[in-house]
């Protein structure tokens, strides 16, 4: 149950935007990427993100509805520092291409936003030949953020800023399948169910920031990894579900939360200075939350980040 009155130690609770968790902070002199940054809570991260100082490169599948989104934006905020660049997730060949235009260009990154993914679609497969939830949700970011590692530690290096990976999961990975994640059968078509799969790649978000940030402060560098959950929104994440899309368009007040109150906890992760030094936490209305017993599962982890080296190696 949503309670939007309850306020956490943060100050904030599941009735706070995005402009209030960020508010009084000075982003000016950040770079963020924000993938799914065309629609959604994307639009309105990229938005608040700009609107607080930060320069955001929205990583988007669709360019000229991106190119429009930024037009939008800067109608709102004329000085505002955005720039499009195209990125399919369900490609590694694309997330490949987009790391390495960005890493050879003179842009810094400061903050990384793994916010792009698909919920619930009927079986599919990337052009990988992946499922296609696992291959978005989890492999594209997985492989994006090992590709684009290297500048943020540099970045963070030289200006002097933490620097901050933020995952984007969902209360969905509760509902994964009962080993959590389907290693042996992860393309396994007859055993495919839409929201386990789902279920499975939120899982792999969280997993994914919690072994990401053991490494980084076992290395020592200043940055960190989180995931969150950002509420449930009716968005167009839920396209493939159509009975769940007109019950939400109808109950959208009571149960779901508006566009700026579910960019509220990834834009409060990725600029709060509450978050600084925080590192491999789940969070939820803006606070730290308990994820489920898998997704604090350190052995599951390791596996699932091995699991994912070999399966972006472009050896194998």
């Amino acid at each position: 149950m949503w309670y939007p009155w309850k306020k956490g130690p943060s100050g904030f609770s599941s009735s706070s935007t995005a402009e209030d968790v960020t508010q009084g902070v000075d982003a000016t002199g950040l770079t963020a990427i924000v993938t799914g940054a065309s629609s959604g809570i994307g639009t309105e991260i990229t938005r608040v993100l700009v609107l607080r100082g930060a320069h955001v490169i929205m990583a988007v599948r669709n360019v000229d509805v991106g190119r429009k989104v930024k037009e939008a934006i800067l109608k709102e905020i004329p000085n505002a520092k955005i720039e499009v660049m195209e990125l399919d997730l369900s490609s590694m060949a694309s997330v490949r291409k987009f790391a390495s235009e960005y890493n050879s260009s003179d842009l810094p990154l400061n903050i990384l936003i793994n916010n792009a993914g698909v919920m619930a679609p009927p079986y599919m497969v990337s052009q990988d030949g992946m499922e296609m939830q696992f291959a978005t949700n989890h492999i594209g970011h997985f492989l994006l953020t090992n590709l684009l590692l290297q500048k943020m530690k540099t970045t963070a290096r030289d200006c002097q800023r933490e620097g901050r990976i933020v995952n984007v999961s969902s209360v969905g990975h509760n509902f994964t399948y009962q080993e959590g994640i389907c290693f042996d059968k992860i393309n396994d078509q007859s055993s495919y169910s839409p929201f386990r799969a789902y279920g499975q790649s939120k899982l792999a978000n969280i997993l994914h920031a919690s072994e990401l940030s053991r490494r980084l402060k076992e290395e020592g560098v200043n940055v960190t990894a989180n995931s969150l959950h950002p509420g449930a929104i009716n968005t167009n994440l839920m396209r493939h579900q159509k009975f769940v899309e007109v019950v939400g368009s109808l109950l959208n007040k009571l149960f779901f939360k508006s566009i700026p109150q579910g960019a509220a906890t990834p834009c409060y992760v990725a600029l709060n200075p509450q978050v600084e030094g925080v590192r491999g936490e789940y969070f939820s209305d803006s606070n730290i939350a308990k994820p489920s017993a898998l997704a604090k599962d350190a052995e599951l982890a390791k596996k699932l980040w091995d699991f994912s080296l070999k399966l972006t190696d472009p050896k194998e």
